[in-house]
């Protein structure tokens, strides 16, 4: 089956792209921080309504399976209903996750409210990063890029501080973070409603339910890396959402939910700025410099956290980040080269497929050998999985084409290259 192209409506060029670039990016951003906002409450959960890591893990993966089941299904539905449609109704399912969040006094609640806000996070993975990158501006070359891959990074960093400020500092703790998720979510609905589309709605949606992950034939031998990458990176990041609340709690002794907040900011928050980093490179090369980053960072993490010392778990989670961005932003530079618009939304399914797996099945790991393990034997685990997928990387990393060598300014909107596109089972 192939994907049918979406037409790009002419009639919208100049500043109203401008406008649907930034809306989309507003509402990417809101999406994701949304997707944030628990985590400065794990630990209020854990002392006050009895949640164990073992709990908060399958949260992770409660999550984590609905963005991949939405991805699977819904991953190419924005080329057939429109970018407009598809962002709207994931800013809605976020909403509805937001609303049954509100009343979390068991697992099953939490499961249930993190399961929606994963749905509604897929489907705005697919629609809105497809969004940014057909509207975003010609110069930087790399703007599209960075902006769709480092959007979602960003949203986490906003919605892990706001969560911990409100839940320190507000008046009602675990509360108020949801309420303005949701506040936030009905702007950016707004702002999309108000914005032109840029694909023009095609036949073929309900066969675009049939779950199938695609990427174009000239990139396929970059897939490997790409899963090593981001299986590692982001099963980091589900271990900072998993574990990271009860380890500073009970290995760095601080009880404070803005410190926890600002923990996983500063994770994520580095990775936005390592991102243009790797922009000055090829993408094989900054992916190898990002990943011997990135492990040097967990190296740091682990020590840390075996020798009680939060400054040096913060300097240690500064420099992972910074590896993470540039290691993950290299990547979907090489996975988006010379694509067209017809294959950007299945490319992008396909890197948060290979992004929230990575997040899923160690949290789901991790999480039943949490009964047996200490945090630290955990974490160092996280340390051995990095080591592995680094030297994968280091030995293993291509640029998209492999007889010619990849120009590092290369524009990752381009839509020129071959539409054939290969399925991967």
């Amino acid at each position: 089956m192939q994907n049918v192209a979406p037409v790009i409506n002419q009639a919208h060029r100049g500043g109203t792209l401008r406008l649907a670039f930034l809306s989309a990016l507003v509402s990417l951003v809101v999406s994701f921080a949304a997707a944030a906002a628990p985590i400065p409450l794990y630990n209020i959960y854990r002392a006050e309504d009895g949640f164990t890591n073992a709990g908060i893990s399958m949260a992770i993966v409660a999550y984590a399976v609905g963005t991949i089941a939405a991805l699977l299904v819904l991953g190419r539905l924005s080329n057939h209903l429109g970018r407009r449609l598809t962002a709207i109704t994931s800013l809605s399912l976020l909403l509805v996750g937001c609303l049954l969040l509100l009343n979390v006094h068991d697992i099953d609640t939490l499961l249930a409210g993190r399961l929606l806000v994963g749905v509604g996070t897929g489907l705005a993975s697919s629609s809105l990063t497809s969004y940014i990158v057909d509207a975003a501006p010609s110069r930087p070359k790399w703007l599209a890029s960075v902006a769709s891959s480092q959007g979602p990074m960003l949203g986490l960093t906003v919605g892990a501080i706001a969560s911990g400020a409100l839940v320190q500092f507000g008046p009602w703790p675990r509360d108020l973070i949801y309420l303005a998720c949701i506040g936030f979510q009905l702007l950016s609905a707004a702002l999309i409603v108000i914005s032109p589309e840029t694909a023009t709605p095609t036949p073929g949606a309900w066969r675009s339910l049939l779950p199938r992950v695609s990427v174009p034939v000239r990139v396929r031998h970059l897939l490997p890396v790409a899963a090593a990458v981001f299986l590692a990176t982001w099963a980091s990041g589900g271990f900072y959402q998993a574990f990271v609340p009860a380890l500073v709690e009970d290995q760095l002794h601080t009880r404070s939910p803005l410190i926890l907040g600002l923990v996983f900011a500063t994770y994520m928050t580095l990775s936005v700025f390592g991102a243009p980093i790797g922009g000055r490179f090829t993408s094989a090369v900054a992916q190898r410099v990002g990943m011997i980053t990135f492990l040097a960072g967990m190296i740091g993490i682990s020590t840390a956290i075996a020798a009680g010392t939060l400054g040096l778990f913060i300097i240690a989670t500064i420099v992972a980040g910074a590896g993470q961005g540039i290691a993950i932003s290299a990547t979907t530079r090489g996975l988006l080269h010379g694509s067209t618009l017809a294959e950007r939304a299945p490319i992008f399914s396909t890197i948060y497929l290979l992004c929230y797996s990575g997040a899923a099945l160690p949290s789901l790991i991790s999480g039943q050998l949490s009964n047996a393990f200490s945090l630290p034997q955990i974490a160092l685990g996280y340390s051995g999985l990095a080591v592995v997928a680094t030297l994968f990387t280091v030995f293993g990393a291509r640029n998209p084409h492999t007889d010619t060598t990849e120009n590092c300014s290369c524009d990752s909107s381009n839509a020129t290259g071959s539409p054939m596109q290969g399925t991967v089972s």
